[in-house]
């Protein structure tokens, strides 16, 4: 059993882990050792008190130094549930479980809009996670959207068990390659079936699958977490950063705009300083 979970590794993310680390507070923390794109490819900031004129990359690098220098751990794990139960979070990541008391969402936002049916099939053909839902389409033909080539194994790994894989990558060059893995060009247009998933559509064309994966970097705070209220498409908090749950609180741009560093650190570190609070009242 942990006392926190952290999710996500931008800024609000490394706020807060920095937050508590200070606070000597262990946590569970998740994300990616690469510097996001947003950050990488940031031109010049310019609005961020005390650093006038940095690139993206060099803001980048002083922020994993600093982790760095805090010897503080973040996994590469793809988190792709967060149940409440009881009076605690279980955190699922691939085929692994971690029990948290607290969770802390710094997740950002996604840069791609689900597609029509994605939600309304979700649970019914459509799966975020290969490791967890791969074995139900053994022998059967699937779809594959996927938006982040770090995933590719995770397609290879689907082709293994399934008879055919319609691939649908959103980024190039496509290094996973095989027998039954046929690439399809263009833009996902849809999920589309019955009870189930039935086809995907692509590009103007439907492909008949029993199922459909959507393999991407981060998914939606509301999906990753039943029952989280949201407002505007991103997640509602207070003024504290707590959310509708209990011991669920968040920080960043998944909260809303403005999309801004200096704004993602500030409510990193509150959010840090209530989830302290919270603990402290449950008596951990």
């Amino acid at each position: 059993m942990y006392d926190i979970a952290i999710i996500g590794a931008g800024p609000a993310g490394i706020s807060a882990a920095l937050t508590l680390w200070a606070k000597n507070i262990p946590f569970l923390w998740f994300g990616s050792q690469s510097p996001s794109q947003k950050v990488q490819k940031a031109e010049l900031i310019r609005n961020y008190p005390g650093l006038s004129l940095i690139s993206g990359a060099d803001f980048a690098r002083r922020l994993r130094q600093q982790v760095a220098e805090a010897g503080l751990e973040i996994r590469e794990q793809t988190v792709t549930n967060v149940f409440r139960m009881g009076e605690t979070y279980h955190i699922l990541c691939n085929q692994e479980e971690f029990q948290t008391r607290a969770v802390l969402l710094a997740t950002g936002v996604e840069s791609v809009r689900p597609i029509p049916g994605e939600l309304e099939f979700l649970g019914r053909g459509v799966s975020y996670c290969a490791t967890c839902d791969g074995l139900i389409y053994r022998g059967k033909t699937i779809g594959v959207i996927c938006t982040d080539k770090g995933q590719e194994h995770e397609i290879a790994y689907l082709a293994s068990l399934a008879k055919e894989v319609y691939l649908c990558p959103r980024y190039a060059p496509v290094e996973v390659h095989g027998d039954n893995i046929h690439v399809v060009e263009g833009r996902p247009q849809a999920v589309t079936g019955g009870e189930a998933v039935q086809a995907m559509q692509v590009a103007g064309q439907s492909y008949p699958v029993d199922g459909v994966f959507l393999l991407k970097s981060a998914i939606s705070p509301s999906i990753l977490v039943p029952g989280l209220a949201a407002a505007e498409g991103h997640v509602a908090v207070e003024r504290d950063m707590s959310t509708n749950l209990p011991g669920c609180f968040a920080a960043g741009d998944c909260t809303g705009r403005p999309y801004q560093y200096a704004k993602a650190v500030g409510e990193g570190n509150v959010a840090a300083h209530t989830a302290a609070s919270f603990l402290r009242a449950a008596g951990k």
